[in-house]
């Protein structure tokens, strides 16, 4: 089992994004309509999933035992709560254009409160820690790359899903330390992990069958079907096959991506299952220390990064000293 002996040093940021002045596209980043769809479903995902977290943190709490894993455990979900809550609105102007919607969020919210009530607690943190433990080799591609992916789209949306993805990392070994705080079992973690992806697969299913039934064709529903229906081998055929038909006219989610970082990231997935894993030492993207310094001065970039924040190299030495204290051990 990993040593996760040092705490995290959490910030609780309170951002508000304006999806209320104007009408939210669902395909935000027509560029690249693949990675519009993959943070749309993170969208969908995170109220629930994040409501799971929020709920199984405040159950665990009381039954820990050393203050700093207690005090770790309260900052982690009130980030949680804060992501759980910017993504709602998101869902919500969506759902002003596309009521049908209302139907995809409230069949994942349901399928997470089930678990609440139907899981026990050991299990519950066993799914946070496994799936948050995939997200910063995951989101690594997406911030390293930000320029390609985000700059393009939709600004609010752009904003809302860069502040989401460095807290991510910021708190990258949050779950698993409530986890080891409670049940310090790496084997009954691992006998988890098939029905966590089980579940994970039929929510997915959920909201890619949602975008296509509820948004119009010309609008982005269609879509729905790169996502896959689940993690079946012919649900990811037919979820490529599609990319690839759109990706003759479009650009992929990783176009430009270079494919030793894209192999890197699928090991990092894989390796962040391990029973000697720890968070603290991913490698971590450059672009958070940037983001987090450009907060530090002007929290009103958070949610306007494109139109408020600098875009010039500018890695000054305070953001180095804040990337520091920040990363705790990795390489740039």
């Amino acid at each position: 089992m990993a040593n996760l002996n040092d705490m995290t040093d959490l910030q609780v940021r309170r951002v508000r994004f304006d999806f209320a002045s104007t009408p939210v596209p669902f395909n935000w980043q027509p560029e690249r309509p693949a990675f519009a769809m993959q943070c749309n479903v993170i969208s969908f995902f995170a109220p629930g999933f994040e409501k799971l977290i929020v709920d199984a943190t405040r159950e665990a709490i009381p039954l820990m035992r050393r203050a700093e894993e207690a005090e770790e455990a309260e900052a982690y979900l009130r980030q949680e709560a804060q992501h759980s809550a910017a993504h709602a609105g998101h869902v919500r102007a969506l759902i002003r254009q596309w009521p049908g919607l209302a139907e995809t969020r409230d069949e994942v919210v349901a399928s997470f409160d089930r678990l609440t009530k139907t899981k026990p607690l050991a299990w519950r943190l066993a799914y946070a820690a496994i799936v948050e433990a995939t997200f910063t080799p995951y989101f690594k591609i997406f911030l390293d790359h930000e320029d390609k992916l985000f700059r393009p789209g939709d600004g609010r949306v752009a904003s809302l899903f860069l502040w989401h993805f460095v807290e991510e990392i910021e708190h990258r070994s949050s779950a698993l330390i409530v986890y080891n705080a409670v049940h310090p079992s790496y084997v009954y973690r691992l006998r988890a992990l098939p029905a966590v992806v089980k579940h994970m697969g039929e929510i997915i299913s959920i909201i890619a069958t949602g975008f296509e039934k509820h948004v119009p064709r010309d609008c982005g529903g269609d879509y729905g079907r790169l996502m896959p229906q689940g993690f079946s081998y012919s649900a990811v055929r037919n979820s490529l096959a599609a990319a690839r038909k759109v990706n003759r006219s479009h650009r992929s989610t990783y176009s430009g991506v270079p494919r030793r970082e894209l192999m890197s990231m699928m090991v990092g997935l894989v390796r962040s299952q391990g029973p000697r894993h720890n968070p603290q030492h991913e490698r971590l993207p450059v672009f958070a220390a940037r983001w987090f310094a450009k907060y530090d001065d002007d929290p009103n970039v958070a949610a306007h990064w494109y139109a408020l924040a600098a875009h010039t190299d500018d890695r000054y030495p305070r953001e180095f000293r804040r990337y520091n204290r920040f990363r705790n051990s990795t390489s740039e």
